[in-house]
C-alpha cells in the first residue's frame, strides 16, 4: 500500500526493542497485531487503495464476459449478452461466497465496508458496466463480490498487490526452529487483511526441509527432479486422456443400449480414477525416495557454514536460469545470506550495502550501540 516493507519492519524493530517471545508463533502474532490498526495506514490510503482494487477486480469481470461473448458464432440479441453477463456474474459471486475471509475480519466488518464504501461501488459498476445490461439480482451481487475481493482469499485469484512475509527462527522456549509465511493484501477500515501461506516446525519427526518462496520453479525442480509447471501439464493431461477415454470407448459399443452405455461409462470413468491416483501415488513415492529425502537427509547434518553455502547455491540456480532464458530476470546480482541458529541468533553470512561500509562508519556505530551499552552494563 505505498510503504516499502523495509520501513515498516524498522519501524516495527524499534518498538519491539528487546522484547521477547516463548515461540516464534507468538513473534508472528505480534507483528501482525502491530500492522493491525497502525496509524500508518491512513484512512484515505485505505479508501483509495480498495477502490483501485474494486475497479481492477471489475475490470477483470468485464474481460471475462468480453471472452464469452466473443465465442458466441455471429449476432447476438440483448437477450443472449444478458444471459453471458448473468453466467459470468454468478461464477465469480460464486467463487467469492466460497472463499474464507481473513482472520481479522469478521461478516459484520464485510456489511459495514458495503455500507461505507457504498457509494464508491456504485460509481466504479456504473463506469464498468454502462455498456451490458445489470438486472437488479446481478448489481447486489456485484456489490457484495466487490466487497469480499477485499476482505477474503481465494485460492483461484491471485492479487497483484499481494506480499509474501517470511517470519523464521526461535522464540525463547522453542528448542528447534519454525517458519511461519504470510500473504499480506491490504489494509480495510483499519484492518490487516492477510492469511497464512505455509507453516513449518522442524522436531523429532521433521528433521529438516528446504522450503522455495517467490520463483520456487528452479529449487522445486532440484528437490523433486521435475519442473513443477511440466508436472502440471502431465498430471492434467493424464486425467483428460482417461476422461475421455471412458466416453469414446462407449460411443462405440452399438450392442448396447443407452442406459447400459451409461453405466459402463461410470464404472470406466471410476476405474481410470483410480488408476491416475495409483500413478500419482507411485510417482510421489519415486520423487521422494531418489530425490528429495536424499537431500534432506543430507541437509540434515550440515554444519552451518555449508548450509549457508547451499541456500547461496540454489538462489544461484534460480538466477542463472532466468538470465539464459527470455523469461524476466527477477533475481540476480549479490546474494544476502543469512544463518540463524538457537546459540548465536541471527548471524549474516553475506550481505551488500547500498553505500560503501568504509565511508558510513556511524552506520555500524548506530546499529550496535544498543548492544554495546548493554554489554558494558552487564
Amino acid at each position: 500500500m505505498g510503504i516499502p516493507w523495509e520501513t515498516i519492519i524498522k519501524i516495527y524493530r524499534n518498538l519491539l526493542s528487546k522484547t521477547s517471545f516463548s515461540t516464534l508463533e507468538e513473534h508472528a502474532n505480534d507483528f501482525i497485531n502491530f500492522l493491525d490498526n497502525n496509524s500508518l495506514f491512513l484512512n484515505a490510503m485505505q479508501e483509495h487503495y480498495s477502490q483501485n482494487d474494486i475497479r481492477s477486480y471489475l475490470i477483470y469481470i468485464i474481460e471475462d464476459i468480453a471472452a464469452n461473448l466473443k465465442e458466441i458464432e455471429g449476432e447476438f440479441d440483448y437477450d443472449t449478452a444478458n444471459e453471458v453477463v448473468s453466467h459470468v456474474i454468478d461464477k465469480h459471486y460464486n467463487m467469492w461466497e466460497a472463499a474464507e475471509l481473513a482472520p481479522s475480519i469478521s461478516e459484520q466488518l464485510e456489511e459495514t465496508v458495503l455500507n461505507e464504501y457504498n457509494e464508491i461501488i456504485n460509481n466504479e459498476i456504473k463506469y464498468s458496466f454502462e455498456r451490458y445490461p445489470l438486472s437488479d439480482e446481478n448489481l447486489e451481487k456485484l456489490k457484495k463480490l466487490s466487497v469480499h475481493c477485499l476482505l477474503r482469499f481465494s485460492d483461484k485469484i491471485v492479487h497483484d498487490g499481494r506480499s509474501g512475509v517470511v517470519i523464521a527462527g526461535f522464540g525463547e522456549d522453542d528448542i528447534f526452529p519454525s517458519l511461519h509465511a504470510y500473504y499480506f493484501e491490504r489494509v480495510v477500515k483499519g484492518r490487516i487483511i492477510y492469511k497464512l501461506s505455509h507453516k513449518y516446525n522442524i522436531n523429532f519427526e521433521t528433521s529438516a526441509a528446504v522450503i522455495p518462496f517467490a520463483q520456487s520453479e528452479m529449487v522445486s525442480t532440484f528437490m523433486e527432479g521435475v519442473d513443477p509447471r511440466y508436472k502440471t501439464v502431465k498430471d492434467s493431461y493424464i486425467a483428460k486422456i482417461f476422461d475421455d477415454y471412458a466416453g469414446i470407448v462407449v460411443s462405440n459399443m452399438d450392442r448396447y443400449d443407452e442406459e447400459e452405455k451409461k453405466s459402463i461409462e461410470e464404472k470406466l470413468t471410476s476405474i481410470g480414477k483410480q488408476i491416475i491416483a495409483d500413478l500419482n501415488k507411485k510417482l510421489e513415492d519415486y520423487r521422494r525416495t531418489y530425490h528429495s529425502n536424499p537431500v534432506i537427509n543430507v541437509v540434515a547434518g550440515l554444519p552451518k557454514d555449508e548450509l549457508a553455502a547451499m541456500a547461496e547455491s540454489l538462489v544461484n540456480l534460480t538466477s542463472f536460469k532466468r538470465r539464459v532464458t527470455p523469461e524476466s530476470e527477477t533475481v540476480g546480482g549479490p546474494i544476502d545470506v543469512a544463518l540463524i541458529s538457537k546459540g548465536d541468533g541471527f548471524i549474516w553470512i553475506k550481505r551488500k550495502h547500498y553505500f560503501k561500509s568504509e565511508l558510513n562508519p556511524q552506520f555500524h556505530a548506530n546499529y550496535y550501540r544498543e548492544d554495546e551499552t548493554d554489554a558494558q552494563k552487564e
